[in-house]
């Protein structure tokens, strides 16, 4: 089994390839733990991980141009390289660059799309809800509270949430700590909480894709 990584190193530095696999999984850092744990769960010790910092989801105008380095500088070393964003932000420009690049992604506008599944999210209507992941529950602060201010000016929280009704935690795992962290941020947020466990929703099953026949 293996150790599961640091949360503020995945936000800051990402995850390095470990190199011993043949097949690589290009990944934002905020899915590090779900992808070791589909591994590891299925015994695909042919597939190896390296992660992007989980902080450009705050900033998707960098994520192209990072999955194009992390491209470039690993094509040499592996078999298959696969890249686990999903359009993420990028208005299709990152459907369009690997494209160019001959790399296959995960299908979907956003993880929390292809975490409950992409065709599940799609038939929703919750333009009113504002989403969180285990990884997101676990690192609200950083990602939330403090890059929009809230922590200096509370009273922007209006500006901000005004117009979510609810907060939904996608649980992939079943903890009752983070489903009571989820339901504080809810709190905080002035949100209605809803709890819907997704587990690894698509993202299990496009790894198993990935994996080939190891699988």
């Amino acid at each position: 089994m293996t150790s599961l990584p640091d949360d503020t190193t995945l936000t800051h530095a990402g995850l390095d390839a470990r190199g011993a696999g043949r097949v690589l999984i290009i990944a934002c850092g905020a899915l590090a733990r779900e992808i070791l744990a589909v591994r590891d769960a299925h015994g695909w010790t042919h597939l190896d991980l390296t992660c992007l910092p989980a902080i450009l989801h705050n900033h998707p105008e960098k994520i192209v141009g990072a999955v194009r380095n992390a491209v470039h500088a690993h094509r040499d070393a592996y078999q298959s390289i696969f890249v686990a964003y999903a359009d993420c932000g990028t208005g299709g420009l990152l459907e369009a660059a690997c494209a160019e690049m001959g790399v296959e992604m995960i299908a979907g506008p956003h993880c929390y799309s292809f975490f409950e599944g992409n065709d599940a999210f799609a038939q929703r209507d919750e333009i009113t809800a504002f989403y969180l992941t285990d990884f997101l529950a676990r690192q609200f602060d950083a990602f939330v509270w403090k890059p929009l201010g809230l922590e200096r000016h509370p009273d922007l929280r209006e500006m901000y949430f005004g117009h979510y009704e609810k907060l939904v935690y996608q649980a992939q795992t079943d903890d009752p700590k983070l489903t009571e962290i989820a339901q504080r941020c809810a709190d905080r947020l002035g949100l209605a909480f809803e709890r819907r466990f997704t587990g690894y929703g698509d993202l299990e099953w496009q790894m198993g894709i990935w994996a080939g026949p190891k699988g």
